[in-house]
């Protein structure tokens, strides 16, 4: 299990929100897996939930995702957002992704139940490209990446709200990522209560897709991100 053996914290612009499992991993990962604390002002968190919640309203909580990896969540995908939003977003993409690099025209919305979790998965290069960007939007939560061949390889990300966390290459293809379930959300010896949580994430265009065909995607990032 993650969370063992030598432990070491990042230092510098990470440090208090990115540990793991030995120098190595940190280096490897120092752009790949990137977390920006404080990324929302309180303002921009409210206005984001407010614009949400009513279409989040209409949907269930559901607990058979198409391939098992997330439960206890619902939901959406969203292209129409009110100006305010579309500011915040466009202050996402400038801090995520490269100038040569082409969003999805959707936004992918996830909201987890309290006792919702995602399982460790490894995105599909089919419908993503090599970025995802997301937004931590009412209750902290604990992000584990584990290295899919070494498996004494992980790194942990606190994800509190408002923050932006960034998975690039790597961090992606090579490492399972996933969102700790209440009882086992903790971040080192500190306990992370885990409540309702809403990520807004934003992914960069598959390589080989035109900005045309977002729409043939289904609702997830398979086999589903965060």
């Amino acid at each position: 299990m993650a969370g063992g053996g030598q432990v070491v914290l990042r230092t510098l612009s990470q440090q208090g929100w990115v540990r793991g499992s030995g120098a190595a991993v940190l280096s490897r990962l120092q752009d790949a897996a990137v977390v920006r604390p404080g990324f929302l002002s309180a303002a921009e968190e409210e206005t984001l939930s407010r614009e949400l919640e009513p279409e989040l309203r209409r949907r269930r909580y559901e607990y058979d995702h198409w391939d098992a990896a997330i439960h206890g969540f619902r939901e959406t995908e969203k292209s129409r957002w009110s100006e305010a939003s579309r500011a915040i977003l466009r202050r996402v993409q400038a801090a995520a992704f490269g100038p040569g690099q082409t969003l999805l025209s959707s936004v992918h919305v996830l909201d987890l139940e309290p006792q919702g979790y995602i399982k460790p998965h490894v995105d599909s290069i089919k419908f993503c490209g090599s970025t995802i960007a997301g937004l931590s939007l009412l209750s902290p939560s604990v992000m584990r990446l584990v290295h899919t061949q070494e498996p004494g390889e992980w790194l942990e990300l606190l994800l509190e709200p408002g923050s932006l966390y960034i998975l690039r290459g790597s961090a992606r293809y090579d490492f399972s990522h996933e969102i700790l379930r209440d009882e086992e959300s903790f971040f080192g010896e500190r306990r992370i209560p885990r409540g309702r949580r809403i990520s807004v994430i934003c992914r960069s265009l598959p390589e080989g897709m035109g900005p045309g065909e977002p729409g043939q995607l289904p609702p997830a990032c398979a086999p589903g991100p965060l």
